[in-house]
């Protein structure tokens, strides 16, 4: 997934998970577990194997140029980007607010730990071509990254590379 120019013009951003949002959001569960009630009408609870992560973008111009992931051992990886229009501290994520294609990538657990992750390589492309379109509306973006078949937030490491129109 290599379309790398002049560097003088690449920014790479990492994926930074936002800790007080997961909070906020597994309290949200809690407190509808707590109380019996039921969640709204096409709303999107957090699940115990996914985290909120950002990414914050110093400019708006952006162009996708290439992802950069890492996952020492094994496991599943799937990021879901989030709408635009979610504003977390004012609303509970709703599932019209999901974006597609969602980017996975993993390796087996019959892999090698040195062997290569796997990943859906015409989905990672539109995903980060998205990403990089919803930048010239926002200055942070949000997803859900869910970690699966033994892969732990610790041991990854994200980020995209995009080119600038300097």
């Amino acid at each position: 997934m290599d379309n790398a120019k002049d560097p003088s013009n690449t920014l790479v951003l990492t994926f930074k998970e936002d800790t007080a949002l997961t909070e906020m959001m597994r309290r949200r569960v809690s407190s509808l577990q707590r109380s019996g009630q039921k969640r709204q009408d096409g709303e999107r609870l957090l699940l115990p194997h996914e985290s909120v992560y950002r990414l914050d973008f110093p400019t708006q111009e952006l162009n996708f140029s290439r992802w950069y992931f890492s996952l020492i051992a094994y496991g599943r990886v799937t990021i879901t980007g989030i709408s635009q229009h979610w504003t977390p501290d004012l609303t509970n994520l709703m599932t019209r607010q999901l974006l597609e294609p969602i980017g996975t990538f993993w390796r087996n657990a019959g892999d090698p730990e040195d062997s290569p992750l796997k990943w859906l390589e015409a989905d990672m492309q539109e995903f980060g071509e998205r990403i990089a379109e919803l930048a010239g509306v926002r200055k942070v973006m949000y997803f859900l990254f869910a970690f699966k078949d033994g892969a732990e937030a610790a041991n990854l490491s994200c980020s995209v590379e995009f080119t600038t129109d300097k």
